[in-house]
């Protein structure tokens, strides 16, 4: 059965997303003004993601999972037995700024401790990341072009098939110098989950 991508469908990414969160709020036993304190998003915008309204940016999607303390994929991947990752056919999450867009590939059971991302930079742009989560480990392996890797404040140059290890706990960020998009695969690992 083939259903439509989310990242062609802003609506149905939009439903799953509130879906899942209204979930996890509820399994938790916690208020829409204390997700709003854990999270730092306000009590409208939480509101109206849980009940679709509203097309969460990826930095927002950040700051729920980072809130909840769980894997951004636990809001954005749904859930089966046996999973295949197809390019493009997965939900897609977009930065503010549209200049990343992140796919995550699989979803992990529970709340899981590790997740995996594509993730398309678009050519002479700049991703930048805040600090994630305590504890979680990035690992980002550059599939295609040339990416900067800038921990903090140093820079890191990988070329296709490098791969860099950090910790995402601190300010970070993704620079695509080239002239054709980047492809990225990400594994963070949570290492407090």
């Amino acid at each position: 059965m083939d259903k439509k991508s989310t990242w062609e469908s802003p609506e149905l990414l939009s439903k799953q997303v509130g879906l899942t969160l209204r979930r996890i709020r509820n399994e938790r036993g916690i208020s829409l003004q204390q997700l709003t304190e854990l999270t730092e998003v306000s009590k409208l915008t939480l509101g109206k993601i849980e009940r679709g309204e509203a097309n969460p940016s990826l930095t927002i999607i950040w700051k729920i999972a980072n809130g909840l303390n769980i894997p951004i994929s636990s809001l954005l991947v749904e859930k089966r037995e046996v999973q295949i990752s197809r390019k493009n056919e997965g939900n897609k999450i977009m930065s503010t700024d549209k200049s990343l867009a992140l796919e995550p590939m699989f979803s992990t059971s529970g709340y899981g401790s590790l997740e995996t991302h594509r993730a398309f930079l678009k050519p002479n742009s700049e991703y930048k990341a805040d600090a994630h989560q305590d504890g979680v480990i990035e690992y980002v392996t550059v599939m295609e072009g040339r990416v900067n890797v800038r921990v903090q404040r140093e820079v890191y140059e990988l070329d296709k098939y490098d791969s860099i290890q950090f910790n995402a706990d601190q300010e970070h960020g993704y620079i695509n110098p080239g002239s054709v998009p980047a492809v990225l695969h990400f594994v963070m690992i949570y290492t407090n989950s």
